[in-house]
């Protein structure tokens, strides 16, 4: 006899939802608000660029481009891309960021990892002059009278090798470092593999996400560091991107015809060359950080969890 057609069915238990209060949902809301607003406040700028290098001269001239183009026209951004200064620069910008990046990273990676092992001798005290460098510096005109000494001044290591190694950044992979498993090492060891063996082919394939968050880190500081081209650089065909934008937002309204290009130069005014130029400035870095997006909170918590 089949006894289990004679029971009754029992309906599977729901998990019912806490019920939100008053309080928390009006704590949501102005969470919500707020974010709303500031995410406007960092997107209304940009749109007022667009707009304003995408509209009419006399529309500029006037003032009416305020989130929208008026008059739509494209010979502000090809006027820009035929400025050979603009290229110059940007071509400057994009090797001192590649250049000034890989270099950074490996320096600094080289540098954390030793002190990550606590079987280092003196590391307590490396780590102290680590520190004291990253609260107290010699200051700018020690810097740049080393500079001068060396022969770096209007060259371009003198913009990157200032700042090969962060100790913000060398901390944070240190700390990701000590987070990994020791037994990986150690077997490792036991296997033959030298230091730089175990660095190359185990620790750092393991710790990509941090690489390429701090990584980032460099390549906007970098790209976007204009101070000590303006410090260290005289000669106009090393000026960097950041610089010649700097020299073209407080420049005249005048000075922005550099080239002898009219046809090209007849439907812009010195706002919308200023706003095209900016933006083509930001494209860069703005393409790159969608690829390393996801390494960030992964990488960036896991190396600060430690102290």
């Amino acid at each position: 006899m089949n006894t289990d057609a004679a029971l009754p069915a029992v309906k599977p238990h729901k998990r019912r939802k806490p019920r939100t209060t008053w309080s928390e949902k009006l704590f949501h809301l102005i969470n919500y608000t707020l974010f709303i607003l500031f995410g406007l406040a960092t997107l209304l700028p940009f749109l007022n660029l667009i707009s304003k290098s995408l509209s009419d001269e006399s529309a500029v001239i006037s003032g009416q481009v305020s989130l929208f183009p008026v008059g739509f026209q494209l010979s502000t951004y090809a006027y820009v891309l035929q400025d050979q200064m603009f290229l110059n620069s940007f071509k400057i910008s994009i090797t001192i960021t590649v250049v000034g990046t890989l270099l950074s990273l490996f320096l600094t990676t080289i540098t954390a990892y030793p002190l990550s092992k606590t079987r280092l001798r003196g590391r307590k005290w490396l780590l102290l002059a680590f520190i004291f460098t990253m609260l107290f510096s010699g200051g700018l005109i020690p810097m740049y009278l080393l500079m001068q000494n060396l022969n770096l001044v209007n060259t371009l290591p003198a913009l990157f090798l200032p700042a090969m190694v962060n100790v913000y950044n060398m901390l944070i992979i240190k700390n990701y470092f000590e987070g990994l498993p020791e037994s990986l090492e150690e077997s490792a060891k036991m296997d033959g593999a030298s230091n730089l063996r175990i660095l190359f082919s185990i620790m750092l394939p393991l710790s990509m996400p941090v690489l390429a968050t701090i990584g980032l880190f460099f390549a906007v500081y970098f790209w976007n560091d204009y101070f000590a081209a303006m410090i260290y650089i005289t000669n106009p065909s090393l000026k960097p991107m950041q610089l010649f934008l700097k020299e073209l937002l407080i420049s005249s309204t005048g000075d922005f015809l550099r080239n002898n290009n009219l046809d090209s130069s007849m439907n812009t005014t010195p706002q919308s060359i200023q706003a095209a130029s900016i933006l083509l400035a930001t494209l860069p870095i703005l393409l790159v950080y969608p690829f390393l997006q996801k390494y960030f909170v992964k990488g960036v918590l896991v190396g600060s969890v430690k102290g």
